[in-house]
C-alpha cells in the first residue's frame, strides 16, 4: 500500500456502502465505482429500451435483470480498465488524483485481478443470451478496449463513448427477436447522440485540468457553445428515437410517448450552467431518470 494512504483516502471510502466494507476492500470498491452507480444505469438503459420496444416477449423481464447485472459488471470492468490506462494522467487532475490506482492504494496486479473477476461475471450474462445477441455483444470488445485512448487522439472522445455505451441497444433487441433490423439501429444511433450530450455535460467539470494536461474533450472543442452543442446532440437523439418508435408503431402515440423525454432533455440543455461544475454534475446525473422516461416510452409503444 502507498505509504501516504492514510492521508489520501477520499471521503467516499469513509461513509456509505464503501465505508461499510472491510478496509482492505474499500479501494477496490472505489476502483469499480461501487459508490457511483450512475454509470451502470447509463450503460443499462439502452438495452432495456430495446427489450421494451421489441415487446418484452417471453422471459423479457428476466432478460432485463440479466442485462442490469451485465451493465453493473461491465461498467465496473470498464472503470478498472480505464484507470489502468489513465493512472498517470489521473494523478495530474484534481478530480481524479485520489483514484485508487493514481494514488497508489491499489497495485496494478490487484486491478487486473479485479478486471478479470468482473469480466467473468459479464461472461455469465453473455452465456444467457442467444447466439445472435452473443455475437453482437462480442463485437463491442474492440471499441471498448480503444475508448480510454480516444481522449489522446480526438477532440470527440464522447462520440466514441457513445458507440460503446449504446451497444446494449442492438444486443437487447437481438436477445428478444433473434435478429437485427433498422429499429434497434435507429435506437442505437439516438443513444449515441444522447451519450455525447450527457458526457459533454460531464466533461465541463474537467475543462481546466484537461487543457493543462493535454487531454481532449467535446466540452473543450465546443468552448462557449457547450449549451448549444448539448441541445443539438439531444435533438438528434430525439429524432432517431422518434424514427425507431414510429417504425414499430406509425401513429401519433409513438411521438406522444416520447414527449416526457423530450421535455426533460430540453430542460437539461436550457438550464445548464457550463461555468458551474456542480450544476453540470447534477444535470449529468439526471440522465438516470431520463433513461427511465425513455424506457416507459419504449414500453408503451412496444407492448401496445
Amino acid at each position: 500500500m502507498h505509504p501516504e494512504s492514510a492521508e489520501i483516502v477520499p471521503d467516499s471510502e469513509r461513509r456509505g456502502l464503501i465505508g461499510a466494507l472491510p478496509a482492505p476492500l474499500r479501494p477496490y470498491a472505489s476502483l469499480m465505482r461501487l459508490d457511483r452507480p450512475i454509470g451502470a444505469w447509463l450503460l443499462f438503459w439502452p438495452g432495456a429500451w430495446a427489450v421494451a420496444l421489441a415487446g418484452v416477449g417471453p422471459g423479457g423481464w428476466a432478460l432485463i435483470l440479466w442485462l442490469a447485472l451485465g451493465a453493473w459488471a461491465m461498467r465496473g470492468a470498464g472503470c478498472v480498465y480505464n484507470d489502468l490506462v489513465d493512472r498517470d494522467l489521473d494523478a495530474k487532475v484534481e478530480r481524479t488524483r485520489l483514484r485508487p490506482l493514481a494514488s497508489g492504494r491499489v497495485p496494478v496486479s490487484g486491478a487486473w485481478a479485479l478486471l478479470v473477476g468482473l469480466s467473468l461475471v459479464g461472461l455469465v450474462v453473455l452465456l444467457r443470451l442467444d447466439r445472435t445477441a452473443q455475437l453482437v455483444a462480442l463485437a463491442s470488445l474492440a471499441p471498448v478496449a480503444a475508448y480510454p485512448f480516444m481522449k489522446r487522439i480526438t477532440w470527440w472522445p464522447q462520440a466514441w463513448l457513445g458507440l460503446v455505451f449504446s451497444w446494449a441497444a442492438p444486443v437487447g433487441w437481438a436477445a428478444v427477436t433473434g435478429e437485427l433490423s433498422a429499429t434497434p439501429l435507429l435506437l442505437y444511433a439516438g443513444a449515441i447522440f444522447w451519450v455525447i450530450g450527457y458526457d459533454t455535460i460531464y466533461a465541463v467539470q474537467d475543462q481546466e485540468d484537461d487543457a493543462l494536461v493535454g487531454v481532449k474533450s467535446s466540452a473543450l472543442a465546443l468552448g462557449r457553445h457547450v449549451r448549444a452543442g448539448v441541445a443539438a446532440f439531444y435533438a438528434l437523439a430525439l429524432l432517431f428515437w422518434a424514427a425507431a418508435l414510429w417504425r414499430e408503431r406509425p401513429d401519433g402515440l409513438a411521438l406522444v410517448a416520447l414527449l416526457p423525454m423530450a421535455l426533460h432533455l430540453g430542460h437539461q440543455a436550457a438550464a445548464l450552467r457550463p461555468a458551474d461544475g456542480a450544476d453540470a454534475l447534477r444535470r449529468f446525473r439526471s440522465n438516470r431518470f431520463a433513461g427511465l422516461l425513455m424506457f416507459l416510452a419504449c414500453l408503451v409503444v412496444g407492448t401496445s
